[in-house]
Order: structure tokens, then C-alpha cells, then sequence
């Protein structure tokens, strides 16, 4: 299937590793011009040459090494990028523990990295979009916005406000060509995984293979997502084809959530 968006330009934050970097080789490979943004420098120029190899039609690939949850990381990216037709919202997840230990500081934390700056790109990028009268704004949220995860409480709070937020706005935007939805990833192959693997392997004093095989195996999957899989869901979410789903949480878990709605 052609996406049909070929020649459009796309922000696609946290996208040196993990699922923002699938979704950026997605969509860099139906044509689209990607901007990619990450922390470390050097990892981020390594798959700079990674999305650049895999790039249709002309496509070009640029960087922004910054952290996107400061002002300073966001002024970057859209000094680079001021006028994107997608954006792909994407930003590490706060660390697991037990709410009895987090501070104010830490709340703050969370809900500036997932769901303020989410908030703020999507108010800096929207109205261009409007009036171009096409874009597609894709949030990768968690699956823990459905079924919360008691280890991952600072995640569970700031991401259920910022699916709220897309709740009201989506039905805002859809008449121009709009769409805002949200991506909900279950337990995918990736370094923010095999952190939280890590933490309950400490705290069962238990060997890490033992908790990953644990957790694969309790998917009714069998396995765990790859960031390859997400970025194609992603893509098509960003495609000309998906005008008319926004506002939506789309759950990528393998079957994991056992529930009907």
C-alpha cells in the first residue's frame, strides 16, 4: 500500500533507539523527510545513517541532538523543523519504584517529559497544520493508560493526562485534515523493557533471563513486540488514508489487555 505521503516532512522525537526509531525508518521509508532527535549525539548519527539507508524517493534525514522535554530541546527541533506535516510525540519513561518514594520533584518530572512537552509541541505545530489542511500528530503513550502497571505509577499519571488532553483537542482538528491519536505499546523489545525487567529481577533477587522469559511467555503472544512492527503501525496512522481515525488509543500488546473495550 502507498501511504501517499511521500514528500511530507515529519518530527519524530526520541528517535534515536527504541520505538521513536522504528517509527522513524517507517516512515522514512515511504519518502517521508525525517527529523530525528535524541540525546546522545552519537548514537543519534548512528541511526541518522541507519534511517538514511533505508529512505525512498529523495527522502532527507536530519538531526537534533537535544533533550525534548527541556524548552532549549523543543526551540531546536522546530528551529529545524518549524513547519512539520507529522509529529510523532515520544519521550523516555520515568523509572519504576514505589510511589511511597516519589516527591513532588519527581511527579513534576514525569508529567513535564510525557505529557507537557507532548502538550507543547502539539500547540506549537497544530495551526500550521490546520492550515495547510493535512497533518498527523501520533503520541506514543503506553499500554499502561488501559491496564496501569503498579511498578510504573509516575507513567500511569502523566500519560492518562496527556490521552485526556488528545481526548478533546482531536475532535478539534479533524475537520482540517487533523488527526491526533495516541499509540499504546505493551511490552516491546527495548531498553526502557529490559530497564523495568532489570528493576523486578533486583527486587525478586532473581536472574534477568528468568524475568524476561517470564514476561514473554505471559503475553498471549508468546513474545515481545518489535520496534519494526510499531513504527509500521505508526506510518500508517501518519498515512493519507487514516483521515478519518482520531482521538483514538491504539493498543499494540500482543493481546495482552484482556478486556473487551
Amino acid at each position: 500500500m502507498d501511504l501517499q505521503i511521500a514528500g511530507r516532512t515529519a518530527i519524530v522525537c526520541a528517535s534515536s533507539r527504541g520505538l521513536g526509531r522504528g517509527c522513524a525508518l517507517a516512515l522514512a521509508e515511504e519518502g517521508v523527510h525525517v527529523v530525528l532527535n535524541g540525546r546522545d549525539p552519537e548514537t543519534l548519527e548512528r541511526t541518522a545513517a541507519d534511517v538514511a539507508k533505508v529512505a525512498t524517493q529523495g527522502a532527507t534525514v536530519k538531526m537534533v541532538a537535544a533533550d525534548v522535554t527541556t524548552p532549549e530541546g523543543q526551540t531546536a527541533l522546530l528551529e529545524t523543523c518549524p513547519d512539520p506535516d507529522i509529529l510523532v510525540n515520544n519521550a523516555g519513561g520515568p523509572p519504576p519504584g514505589d510511589f511511597r518514594d516519589w516527591t513532588r520533584k519527581d511527579w513534576t518530572a514525569a508529567c513535564a517529559a510525557n505529557m507537557f512537552t507532548p502538550i507543547e509541541l502539539i500547540k506549537a505545530t497544530v495551526d500550521g497544520m490546520t492550515a495547510r489542511r493535512f497533518g498527523r500528530i501520533v503520541n506514543i503513550t503506553s499500554s499502561a493508560v488501559k491496564a496501569p502497571i503498579d511498578i510504573l505509577g509516575l507513567s500511569n499519571g502523566a500519560r492518562s493526562g496527556l490521552t485526556g488532553f488528545v481526548a478533546g483537542i482531536a475532535r478539534k482538528t479533524v475537520a482540517y485534515n487533523v488527526t491526533i491519536n495516541n499509540l499504546l505499546p505493551g511490552p516491546f523489545d527495548t531498553d526502557r523493557l529490559r530497564g523495568t525487567i532489570e528493576f523486578e529481577a533486583k527486587k525478586r533477587q532473581t536472574d534477568v533471563d528468568v524475568v524476561a522469559a517470564e514476561r514473554a511467555g505471559s503475553n498471549p503472544s508468546g513474545r515481545f513486540g518489535t520496534p519494526e512492527e510499531f513504527g509500521a503501525a505508526c506510518a500508517f496512522l501518519c498515512s493519507a488514508h487514516a483521515g478519518y481515525i482520531t482521538g483514538q488509543n491504539l493498543l499494540l500488546d500482543g493481546g495482552g489487555y484482556p478486556g473487551t473495550f
